[in-house]
């Protein structure tokens, strides 16, 4: 039986060190691949084409292009790759287990969530019913998933998915120009979003925006 080849995903070497020498225990796994970035694994995904992808979420992204590409979080890197390959298969593998992050990872179109506190042996169980095509998600996320799950205090909840994508970014420094770029939207549009934005959230600005975005953990202090 062929290996599954894996890309892990983490900005931490010391956690990708951690996590390749468990993985690489297991005889029916091979990690071909490694990426820090979520514009990296975008890059490797493509280049190595993975079975499955281990993908962090708190990565940076500061808004800043390098050769012409965007430079992705984890979140955004995982929305790239399946808009280009619907059959991509991604693992979330984080420390964020919050809402709204769960709702948005699987609309984003992750096939599995678990926090970086599972067991080894859970991770392990994860990748094979990944790459096997099924779903997969911590008991902790499948309560956050539950129908009706959602509808707790969170404030992002009032929040449309796009309002969300934007919000993401402009909390990770990106510029309207950027984000409109990137989304394919005119500038004006991204500014009517962000307007909807900071009325929702009841703030102000764009200060106020990052101090709710590093509250909730969306984006690193």
């Amino acid at each position: 039986m062929r290996a599954i080849k894996v890309l892990l995903v983490d900005d931490h070497p010391v956690v990708r060190a951690g996590f390749q020498r468990l993985l690489d225990n297991d005889s029916g796994i091979d990690i071909i691949a490694e990426a820090s970035s979520g514009q990296e694994a975008v890059e490797k995904y493509f280049s190595v084409c993975p079975d499955v992808v281990i993908m962090d979420l708190s990565m940076p992204s500061d808004g800043s292009e390098g050769d012409g590409v965007q430079n992705y979080g984890g979140l955004e890197a995982i929305r790239v790759i399946r808009a280009k390959d619907p059959e991509a298969k991604v693992l979330v593998l984080t420390v964020m287990e919050s809402e709204p992050f769960p709702a948005h990872v699987v609309q984003a179109g992750a096939s599995g969530y678990l926090t970086k506190r599972c067991a080894p042996d859970e991770l392990l169980k994860a990748v094979y019913e990944v790459s096997e095509g099924r779903k997969y998600y911590a008991e902790s996320i499948r309560e956050m998933l539950a129908p009706g799950a959602a509808d707790g205090n969170s404030p992002f909840n009032k929040l449309t998915k796009r309002e969300f994508q934007i919000f993401s970014c402009l909390a990770q420094g990106q510029s309207a120009a950027q984000i409109a770029e990137k989304m394919f939207l005119s500038p004006k549009t991204v500014h009517a979003h962000r307007a909807n934005i900071l009325r929702k959230l009841g703030i102000n600005n764009n200060s106020e925006l990052v101090h709710i975005a590093i509250r909730h953990s969306i984006v690193e202090a």
